[in-house]
């Protein structure tokens, strides 16, 4: 390919990139796919507001490592992402890259400049955990009254049960679930690699009760948000937040900590371990 047709391709290399490198050839995970988009989604917003060119104007010769490493800033800074973050979406235009100088070895010199982009370290502090009386405080802060709190209470037990991982909670399906005999929920994790968990009878009991206020079709979610619709990690996040602010009235060493949705998987673990079950 010539350089005019490098300058014109770029919309097809990464319709083919989503459709066949990750779904056909690499039957790459939802949670990988939906990872890349959101990183091309706002590297493409990024790209528009620095050029002034629609996502169907950008070329590839757009793809310098300025550019790039101009996004990188732009998520630390101004969007406030962790590092941990700024490398997962860098990964993403890695992936794509490389994609490209095999498809089209006449870009392999732009590819290869934004190929050498390394990731950017960072410590990785020691994630705390919760004791049991923390965890049941949060679990038991939701105002039950309503809907929205019924719900954070079983998804809170939920993970407290599992150590699922909020994309595996918030992914969890109807027909995910088996409350009858040996109770379970099923996850798919990373690498689509499913295992099943156990319930405790307090979760079983929770979600009985819970699954009478939702749609009960295999494939609804278990925590929808109020509109129905499934809830995200922010969304988690944030009742997260919220309940660890209501169950630090009554646990005041909640207060000290930071605490986040992979803290409750973090707790569980640790749980396992003091009651010597293997993790595995």
């Amino acid at each position: 390919m010539n350089a005019d047709t490098i300058q014109g391709h770029f919309p097809v290399l990464l319709r083919e990139f989503f459709c066949q490198r990750l779904l056909t050839h690499r039957g790459a995970s939802p949670q990988t796919v939906k990872s890349y988009r959101d990183a091309f989604r706002l590297f493409l917003r990024f790209v528009e507001a620095r050029t002034k060119k629609s996502p169907t104007e950008i070329t590839l010769t757009d793809f310098d490592t300025d550019l790039v490493l101009a996004f990188l800033d732009h998520l630390e800074t101004d969007r406030g992402n962790s590092v941990r973050t700024r490398n997962s979406r860098l990964t993403a235009i890695r992936s794509f890259m490389h994609y490209v100088s095999l498809r089209d070895p006449t870009s392999l010199p732009i590819a290869q400049r934004v190929l050498a982009i390394p990731t950017k370290r960072f410590d990785r502090p020691l994630l705390g955990f919760l004791s049991r009386e923390e965890m049941e405080a949060i679990i038991q802060a939701p105002n039950v009254a309503t809907w929205s709190g019924r719900r954070d209470q079983v998804l809170f037990a939920t993970f407290y049960n599992t150590g699922g991982r909020v994309s595996e909670l918030v992914g969890l399906n109807v027909g995910d679930i088996a409350l009858n005999g040996s109770a379970f929920v099923r996850f798919e994790g990373k690498g689509r690699k499913e295992r099943a968990i156990p319930l405790w009878r307090s979760t079983v009991r929770r979600l009985r009760q819970w699954l009478t206020e939702i749609d009960l079709t295999p494939t609804s979610p278990v925590f929808p948000n109020r509109t129905r619709n499934r809830l995200t990690r922010s969304g988690v996040e944030y009742r997260l937040r919220v309940a660890v602010r209501e169950a630090t009235v009554d646990c005041p060493s909640l207060e000290a900590k930071n605490i986040s949705p992979h803290t409750l998987r973090h707790t569980t673990a640790m749980a396992l371990l003091q009651a010597g079950v293997p993790l595995t």
